[in-house]
């Protein structure tokens, strides 16, 4: 069984990781399939960020998503973030707009899987000025365990799945979304949007409006996408065991980010426990023409 085993993880056509020192390039074969931001990055030092996707390809080699687009600098890849963040009635700064807040990337480690997914699992500080301010040193606040793994492309498709934990290390830490109706906030992509962008749900066609809709499990977003002018998706599944569940999305089809705005937590800020983490799990699933992403859906665990 040992021997089964090992050899199964040897022969298997794994992901390839490859750390490039500001970065974790994911990749299979020749294929680029996303990077990693693991050092922190800006815009002549305004709107720095780290701890974030981009790029994401398509399985064409086509780029799916933007980083400083010029209509929101602080929009960035496939990112995870909140406008309010609190320390009791304290405001610790605005995570969404990179605002009085900045994140440290402590480890990052390799995890390969003997079905051929690689992955890595970051340990991520948040950290704001103001509550060094207020205890007089530069420590967290909050601790994230983020796990993103990539899966072997199958004929038409591919899983990239991203789990985000929270833990808090301080008492009565809270996060919350926009302060108005849309309540945006949380898990983030910033596509690159063509103008043929179409969105779908488990009922067929959605239609984006300024508040949000509702399409229970998944949405995908699909498009005539880069230089290779096929037709591409991008699905977005949320795991029926984030808190809230089903949740309702904030699309757009022009300059901006399409949103899983709840489960968590919406406008209005949420404790964070201290002995159990908040546990946010997404699939993307990038994909060509004709997948059955409801049957995927019904096999996403």
């Amino acid at each position: 069984m040992i021997f089964l085993f090992l050899s199964s993880m040897v022969n298997a056509q794994h992901i390839r990781l490859v750390d490039t020192g500001d970065n974790i390039v994911f990749l299979e074969e020749k294929d680029t399939i996303l990077v990693y931001q693991a050092s922190a990055k800006s815009l002549a030092g305004k709107f720095e960020r780290v701890n974030y996707i981009h790029p994401l390809y398509s399985l064409d080699g086509d780029i799916l998503t933007q980083d400083f687009p010029k209509d929101h600098l602080h929009h960035r890849g496939i990112f995870w973030a909140w406008h309010q963040i609190y320390i009791g009635d304290k405001s610790m700064g605005d995570g969404w707009e990179l605002k009085d807040m900045h994140w440290q990337v402590r480890t990052i480690e390799f995890v390969q899987q003997a079905d051929g997914a690689s992955g890595i699992k970051v340990n991520v500080d948040w950290l704001s000025p103001k509550w060094t301010e207020e205890t007089g040193l530069e420590v967290p606040f909050i601790m994230e365990e983020t796990r993103i793994t990539a899966r072997p492309k199958k004929k038409n498709h591919r899983f990239i799945d991203v789990e985000v934990k929270l833990f808090a290390l301080e008492p009565d830490v809270s996060l919350g979304g926009s302060e108005d109706e849309k309540g945006y906030g949380g898990f983030s992509p910033r596509f690159v949007l063509p103008e043929d962008v179409s969105f779908t749900g488990p009922g067929g066609n959605v239609e984006p409006k300024n508040t949000p809709v509702k399409s229970e499990g998944w949405i995908d977003v699909s498009g005539t996408f880069g230089e290779s002018q096929k037709k591409t998706g991008v699905a977005i599944f949320a795991h029926p065991d984030n808190p809230g569940f089903p949740n309702p999305w904030i699309l757009r089809k022009k300059a901006s980010m399409q949103n899983a705005v709840y489960p968590y937590p919406g406008r209005r800020p949420v404790v964070l426990l201290r002995d159990e983490p908040l546990v946010l799990r997404y699939r993307l699933v990038v994909h060509d023409p004709g997948v059955d992403l409801n049957k995927l859906y019904r096999n996403y665990k």
